[in-house]
């Protein structure tokens, strides 16, 4: 199993309020991932990302790394997981007015060495599989967000969707409430797929067939992470982007 992941502030925004997690945990031969979009001001944006994130993929790494060998309920482990680093930025928020309001996405979860893989998210950070036997890329995951909730209703379509002047209102957060709901979904990875996770920074400006184009010409998760940070930086990358590529 071979992983990477880049983040940068983009060519507009002052800070970059995404990050991301990639922790080995060899006693499970899995890879526990994280990836976030903060949002609020510029100090609370980004310490919503942080917070949440490292919460989100400590409580996971603990409870699967304990000695006692025993049959994992991942889809429970992860939901505690999103509970904890809920809790974690809504407390925070409370310490400071200049926390007030501050939130984030989250997508993220746990892969197996053998390609069996658990994700949750909330908000609009995004999970792909990209099937290189198959030459094709589909969102795992589903945004929670305005607009996805409307291509959801068949409202509006994919195309539309992609320029719709309210594409960045979230219908979800970590931090925002006492409780947030997650989804959760399961996935596999044959010898040679990918899964990719990705902030709206990049799902905004480039198209899930680019994504696929990248992945077709770099194999290697570096690689692949590296051609779609350019074309978004290339396209002026208005906001913050991140990228995470796990390839078995």
């Amino acid at each position: 199993m071979k992983s990477f992941g880049l983040t940068d502030k983009g060519s507009v925004r002052a800070n970059n309020q995404d990050c991301f997690i990639i922790e080995k945990c060899p006693s499970r031969s899995c890879l526990v991932v994280g990836l976030c979009d903060g949002m609020g001001g510029a100090k609370a944006g980004g310490l919503a990302s942080q917070l949440s994130n490292k919460a989100f993929v400590s409580y996971i790494y603990n409870k699967i790394s304990g000695r006692v060998s025993r049959s994992l309920d991942y889809e429970h482990i992860l939901r505690q997981a999103c509970s904890e680093a809920n809790g974690v930025s809504y407390e925070f928020s409370h310490f400071d007015d200049a926390f007030d309001g501050m939130g984030t996405t989250i997508v993220g979860g746990v892969v197996n060495y053998n390609g069996n893989g658990h994700i949750i998210n909330v908000g609009d950070s995004r999970a792909y599989l990209i099937s290189r036997r198959g030459g094709s890329i589909r969102q795992i995951t589903r945004d929670h967000s305005l607009v996805g909730e409307l291509l959801a209703a068949g409202a509006i379509t994919a195309e539309q969707a992609r320029s719709h002047p309210r594409k960045n209102v979230i219908t979800r957060a970590l931090g925002t409430d006492t409780h947030v709901e997650c989804d959760t979904f399961t996935f596999k990875l044959q010898p040679g797929d990918t899964l990719l996770l990705c902030s709206d920074g990049l799902s905004n400006i480039v198209s899930d067939l680019e994504m696929l184009d990248c992945a077709r010409e770099n194999q290697e998760p570096e690689l692949l992470c590296r051609c779609l940070m350019n074309r978004a930086l290339t396209r002026g990358a208005r906001d913050n982007v991140t990228v995470v590529a796990v390839t078995r």
